[in-house]
Order: structure tokens, then C-alpha cells, then sequence
């Protein structure tokens, strides 16, 4: 709260007369990346030409969003903020989950996506590795590897997993305009 009242040029007094307390403030908080987080998935979706695209337009955004926290965030949500984990752990599994059962159904009926994936269980997977980002990252080695850059290894391995070959000709396509993208910003 020091932090906030230090950044925003107010006291902590002036804080406490709009909130409650810090939960009721952090709630608020992740409330609004909940909102603004599922805004950006129909955007990413309406935005795509096909389910491998959404997914890579998913990773920049999700890209933005990593190198942009700390990492220590979720550990804390889960440790000291139980209402807000709670909430943020509903919202990944009904309505990251349900993009993710959505993205599988659009690119096996696009000839993307193998045939034969056992959506509901491809989606629990999937699920499971966004989970392992979130709370395990104990597990990576963030001085070596950025959450982001985690994040992305991991997608990219499961698009490996569920595309055909159809789908493999539009990732090595995307992964090039991205390096082209890269390139030109680093020369800009």
C-alpha cells in the first residue's frame, strides 16, 4: 500500500477511505485483468484467420502480459489472497478452458488439427500447462528463461502435438512472419 500511495502521489489515509482493505483492492485488481483478459481471447478469435492464428496472436498477447508482472504475483495471489486466487483459478478453468475446447473444435473443423484429439482431454492438458506456468515457476529457471518465454516454448509444443500437416505448414508460416517482425522492430 506504501508502493501504490508513493506511486499515485497520495497518502495511504486517502487509499483506505475508497478501500476497504488491500484484498478488497487486490480483488478489484484482478477482477478487471480477468475482464480485459477475456475481452483479449474474443479479440484474438474474431481477429484470426484460422484457430493456429488465434493461437499465435494468444501467445503475443500473452507475451505483452508476462514480461509486463512479476512473477511472484500468483505465488502471492495463492499464498495471501484467497478470494482473488479463487477467482482467477474459476475463471481459468471455465472460460480459458472453454477457449481452448473452442480453438480445438474451430481447427479440427478448419483441417488443422489432427482428427482424432480427444478435445475434452486435449483441453485438460492444456489447462494443466497453464497451471504448471502460473503456479510452478519455482520449476523454470526465470533468470535463465522468462515466463514469457516459457509460455511460448510450451504452446508451440502443444501446437506441435495437435496439428496435422496442414497445420504444421502454418506454423513454420507464422514463426517466420514473427521472426520478420522481431527483426524489423529491432532495426526500427
Amino acid at each position: 500500500m506504501d508502493d501504490i500511495a508513493k506511486h499515485l502521489g497520495i497518502s495511504k489515509k486517502t487509499i483506505y477511505l475508497n478501500f476497504k482493505d488491500k484484498n478488497e483492492l487486490i480483488n478489484i485488481l484482478i477482477r478487471d485483468r480477468i475482464v480485459n483478459q477475456d475481452l483479449q481471447m474474443n479479440k484474438c478469435t474474431v481477429a484470426s484467420e484460422n484457430a493456429i492464428q488465434e493461437l499465435y496472436f494468444a501467445m503475443q498477447d500473452m507475451d505483452y502480459f508476462l514480461n509486463t508482472m512479476n512473477p511472484v504475483l500468483f505465488y502471492d495471489l495463492q499464498k495471501y489472497h484467497q478470494e482473488a486466487w479463487l477467482n482467477f483459478m474459476a475463471f481459468k478453468e471455465k472460460e480459458i478452458g472453454k477457449k481452448i475446447m473452442e480453438n480445438l473444435e474451430r481447427g479440427i473443423k478448419e483441417g488443422l488439427y489432427r482428427e482424432d484429439l480427444n478435445v475434452e482431454i486435449i483441453t485438460k492438458m492444456r489447462l494443466g500447462q497453464v497451471d504448471m506456468v502460473f503456479t510452478q515457476n519455482a520449476f523454470y529457471d526465470t533468470n535463465k528463461n522468462s515466463l514469457s518465454n516459457i509460455m511460448v516454448e510450451i504452446t508451440r509444443h502443444f501446437l506441435f502435438g495437435i496439428c496435422n500437416n496442414e497445420g504444421l505448414k502454418l506454423i513454420h508460416r507464422y514463426d517466420q512472419e514473427l521472426l520478420e517482425k522481431k527483426e524489423l522492430i529491432k532495426n526500427n
